[in-house]
């Protein structure tokens, strides 16, 4: 029986894998036998590499800013505001904006490693075995069923003071109150930090998941021996 036949399994307890796994291993000859902490290990580090490596990305300088994928727009429930700014001859100050919106972001996620490892480490062996047997994101799936909440409450926050820091809130503050002084508009006041939190995560999450699939499908990614051994029994 190999890995990929293990993989057809449904939900198992963790004395079912342990079982599957000894079966698995008997069909490996000489090789040293994985054991289902090696499997919980393998995917801890595999989550931490991935993340570690998405929040380098994203918190340097334009790792938001300059990456169409992720990077943070003029918020839509606005979007009347950015036409308006514009049409007057104030593009250069959205574009200001935007770029220190995107700043804030880049900023906050130098806060964002520590708290998304905090959570992978708590994650069970069952949890793992799920992970390893499932979709191709299905680590990135898990940290934000698990820990969106968490994240959210304490990420909030951080991206209020790295707006604050690199003058995004004040510079929205300029913008809104300048499209409000306008005759004949509706005055509007979207919540910024609120937004800039919803994207900054999603951004995050995009990044860990395009990781997530080097690791898996990229061997030269396996950069340690337990991840080579974890991910190899997947085949």
């Amino acid at each position: 029986m190999s890995i990929a036949g293990l993989f057809v399994l449904g939900a198992c307890t963790t004395v079912q894998l342990n079982q599957a796994i000894s079966d698995a291993n008997k069909m490996m000859g000489g090789e040293k036998p994985l054991t289902t902490e090696e499997v919980g290990s393998g995917l801890r580090e595999a989550l931490i590499k991935g993340i570690s490596t998405g929040a380098d990305q994203v918190s340097q300088v334009d790792g938001y800013f300059r990456n169409p994928q992720i990077s943070i727009p003029f918020p839509p429930d606005a979007n009347k505001v950015e036409d308006r700014l514009r049409q007057i001859g104030l593009g250069n100050e959205v574009d200001k904006f935007v770029m220190t919106l995107n700043r804030g972001a880049e900023e906050a996620a130098k806060e964002a490693k520590p708290i998304f490892v905090s959570a992978i480490r708590s994650m069970t062996i069952d949890d793992a075995w799920a992970i390893l047997k499932g979709d191709p994101d299905a680590a990135t799936q898990y940290l934000q069923r698990t820990t969106s909440a968490a994240l959210r409450e304490k990420f909030k926050p951080v991206i209020q003071t790295s707006l604050d820091k690199v003058n995004a809130t004040r510079y929205y503050g300029d913008l809104v109150t300048r499209y409000n002084n306008l005759p004949f508009v509706q005055k509007v006041n979207p919540d910024l930090t609120e937004y800039a939190t919803d994207l900054a995560l999603q951004g995050l999450f995009i990044t860990i998941t395009v990781e997530e699939k080097k690791i898996r499908e990229n061997p030269a990614e396996r950069t340690t021996e337990l991840l080579r051994r974890v991910f190899g029994y997947q085949k």
